[in-house]
């Protein structure tokens, strides 16, 4: 059965870093081989940024979980198993050398207030750290964990990442997502239908 994804499509002129910008939620994956930026938010979700230095092509997946739990084969970009797996092809596609490409992983921050652990942020480090030295992939940077929501930027002609960490919430929205997550989650699990995250 072939992977499939839910390509990013939210795409804008940023003023302040000059250029084109593309937003990822939550199940999507966008690679270039164009300078861009490529934006994202997390709470317990995590976000790997690929690249290949020498060919500048680079991307970010954002991804819910790191399976469905359950043995389906489900192939949506929400599991990090394929949203891995559709990046790094993609990326192949555009020309990146299997041989250069390198990893940077944020996310898995516990941003639901009265959690005692982080199940899912936990669950999704592990997985994306084990994914990376079971490709073989160099995991050159990283910030997982932690007790915050992070907004990532990924420059993809440099192949350089800001992280914006989100200590102070004015509103409950990154709260609010993470639960809306998890309940989606939960229904899939029961009714095997999941819908993606736009909003």
């Amino acid at each position: 059965m072939p992977a499939v994804g839910q390509w990013a499509g939210n795409h804008y002129q940023d003023r302040h870093f000059g250029r084109l910008a593309t937003k990822l939620l939550p199940g999507e994956y966008y690679a270039t081989r164009e300078p861009e930026v490529i934006v994202t938010v997390l709470g317990s979700c995590v976000a790997a940024c690929l690249l290949d230095p020498e060919s500048g092509v680079a991307g970010m997946n954002h991804f819910l979980l790191p399976d469905n739990g359950d043995g389906d084969q489900s192939r949506s970009a929400r599991y990090g198993v394929h949203a891995m797996e559709l990046l790094y092809n993609q990326l192949v596609a555009l020309g990146a050398d299997r041989r250069r490409i390198q990893a940077k992983v944020f996310g898995g921050g516990q941003v639901i207030e009265g959690m005692t652990h982080n199940p899912v942020g936990q669950r999704n480090a592990v997985f994306v750290r084990d994914f990376l030295a079971r490709e073989g992939i160099p995991l050159v940077a990283e910030d997982l964990l932690g007790d915050c929501a992070r907004k990532v930027f990924l420059f993809t002609d440099t192949g350089q990442v800001w992280v914006k960490k989100i200590r102070n919430y004015k509103n409950d929205t990154i709260q609010q997502r993470e639960r809306q997550y998890r309940e989606r989650a939960r229904r899939e699990a029961v009714d095997g239908v999941f819908d993606l995250f736009v909003q």
